[in-house]
């Protein structure tokens, strides 16, 4: 699997090195500190094959975290297991950065040899890995029961929590987050839109809980209308759920059923295609090009239509030509505010709060410079916005926590549901 692990500062000192296999040695470390940390022609690939020696990698801060390989592995696996590391690392440590690093050596290659065993991933969960670590003085002083605690908590069947966690009020939040992409005409019509989607979660439950969660898709829930919500079940393309999922349940009881860990996760990611309700529609329309007396051209104007929902925040981003001498947009703006920006070589216009089922209007005079460039390549309007509803119509059925040892109950636990719908890549073409 893994034959080595680095990690490197952005002058290519080696911070930390652990080697698990005899085929690494200094050479290799060396190999790609020179290669890449310190060549000067930009590397953009995450994977570097120097000298018959495969080096992946991940940036974050000023440090590179950079496993390395010489057989034939599974590199979306080094890749998940690389950013499980630095999340680990971020659970440990306060920043992560260069001086965090030298100061806590002692616990993260601890933390090294409990995730990696000659190479192959061990545990990479934080709440395990708390544990077994201790981020104090990396030196773990264990009594007679400890021993037994530890080893279940790294190979027991619930290796992503520990027991014996205790809190005075437990609660629960569940986020609904989701970005809506899409690519439409200039006569509005839409060429492509979809939704990403990930229910994030936050876990303050004492014990060992187990939680049933319902959603209205097809694959969980029926194919019938929600009479609650008024909300048929939706088409989910693809998902993955978090490791504590118990798929074996999802068949036969319809609903999703795990062991959440302690803290932060995300419980479900997904896709969906169809359906995809669009909270904004832009479209440029009434464009023209006029000469006055100057001798300059204008061109001009832009409409936006919104529909059905009011959001929180919007901002619209429409694209100039790169010989625009000046703007004025005091001629009709009717809700917001709209300037242009010549470092973005566009009119930006914003807007704080709108109401439903209402067109908004701005228009803009364009006076250009006489130029002998090739005509302009028109770049598509971009949207971005904040809506307090998810767009793909997914909907949160219910949510049950069950603890059988502790002394409470379903009613007990105080539970947060949020849905938040933001704009990914939202253009429209000119």
């Amino acid at each position: 699997m893994i034959g080595g692990l680095f990690i490197y500062n952005h002058k290519g000192e080696v911070l930390l090195s652990r080697l698990y296999r005899q085929d690494l040695n200094r050479g290799h470390i060396d190999a790609f500190r020179v290669s890449v940390v310190h060549s000067r022609s930009a590397v953009r690939s995450p994977i570097v094959n120097i000298a018959r020696t495969s080096f992946m990698y991940i940036k974050f801060n000023n440090i590179w975290i950079v496993a390395a390989t010489r057989t034939n592995s599974n590199v979306a696996m080094i890749f998940t297991l690389l950013n499980k590391i630095l999340k680990a690392m971020q659970g440990i440590m306060t920043k992560v950065n260069e001086e965090h690093v030298k100061n806590n050596f002692v616990v993260l290659y601890e933390l090294l040899d409990e995730v990696l065993d000659y190479g192959y991933p061990q545990q990479a969960e934080l709440g395990a890995l708390k544990g077994v670590v201790n981020t104090h003085t990396g030196i773990k002083v264990m009594g007679s029961k400890e021993p037994t605690h530890v080893t279940s908590a790294v190979t027991g069947q619930v290796g992503w929590r520990r027991e014996g966690i205790k809190y005075r009020r437990n609660e629960i939040f569940l986020d609904v987050l989701e970005s809506v992409n899409l690519l439409m005409s200039q006569g509005g019509k839409v060429l492509y839109s979809h939704v990403a989607g990930r229910i994030a979660m936050k876990s303050y439950l004492s014990g060992m809980p187990e939680c049933k969660f319902g959603m209205n898709d097809k694959i969980v829930g029926d194919s019938k209308p929600d009479t609650t919500t008024n909300v048929g079940a939706i088409a989910i393309d693809d998902c993955n759920f978090h490791q504590c999922v118990r798929l074996s349940k999802l068949q036969t009881e319809k609903a999703v059923s795990f062991i959440p860990p302690d803290g932060e996760f995300d419980l479900m990611k997904y896709r969906t295609t169809k359906d995809v309700f669009l909270p904004f529609k832009s479209y440029p329309y009434g464009a023209r090009d006029f000469t006055p007396e100057n001798g300059s051209s204008y061109c001009r104007q832009v409409n936006l239509r919104r529909r059905v929902f009011s959001g929180k925040r919007s901002k619209i981003k429409i694209p100039t030509p790169k010989n625009t001498a000046s703007v004025q947009v005091q001629l009709l703006c009717m809700k917001g505010k709209a300037k242009y920006k010549a470092a973005e070589n566009a009119i930006i216009w914003k807007m704080k709060r709108m109401a439903g089922m209402k067109d908004n209007q701005m228009s803009a005079e364009i006076e250009l410079l006489p130029t002998s460039d090739k005509k302009w390549s028109r770049p598509p309007i971009s949207m971005n916005f904040e809506v307090p509803f998810s767009p793909s119509g997914l909907k949160v059925r219910y949510l049950k926590v069950f603890e059988s040892k502790l002394n409470y109950s379903d009613t007990d636990v105080v539970k947060w549901v949020r849905y938040i719908g933001k704009s990914g890549l939202y253009e429209t073409r000119c």
